[in-house]
């Protein structure tokens, strides 16, 4: 499952929990991209990753992936939040491959990446 953090209105962010289907992306992130998009015409995102990653669902990887080529020169800033090494090592590199900044993030630099996403800091 998929809840909306409340933040500011330059960005989107969410909690991931448990098991994350089709399901989750389509009510609630796909609607918060679209809508965030038509306002402000880029992306700044963040996921916190309070589940491992096996528990996505194979609906839930493809609309992710749908959702990020149907936007993939809005993308500004995205920031995910884990403990996991290999998932903060596989964002940051993410930024080489499509338009935009990717940054993996550990759970206890929470306020740094949202700062970050939202434009209020530069890291380098």
């Amino acid at each position: 499952m998929i809840h909306q953090i409340d933040t500011t209105d330059n960005i989107v962010a969410f909690r991931a929990l448990a098991e994350v289907s089709k399901d989750d992306f389509l009510k609630v992130v796909v609607p918060s991209v679209e809508h965030l998009v038509k306002q402000i015409n880029e992306i700044n995102f963040l996921l916190v990753l309070d589940t491992d990653i096996e528990n996505f669902t194979a609906g839930a990887w493809l609309e992710d992936a749908l959702l990020g080529l149907k936007h993939l020169g809005k993308w500004n800033r995205a920031a995910i939040i884990t403990d996991s090494d290999d998932i903060i090592t596989f964002t940051n590199g993410f930024s080489f491959v499509v338009p935009g900044e990717f940054k993996g993030f550990k759970k206890v630099d929470f306020n740094k990446a949202l700062n970050w996403v939202e434009g209020n800091i530069q890291i380098k």
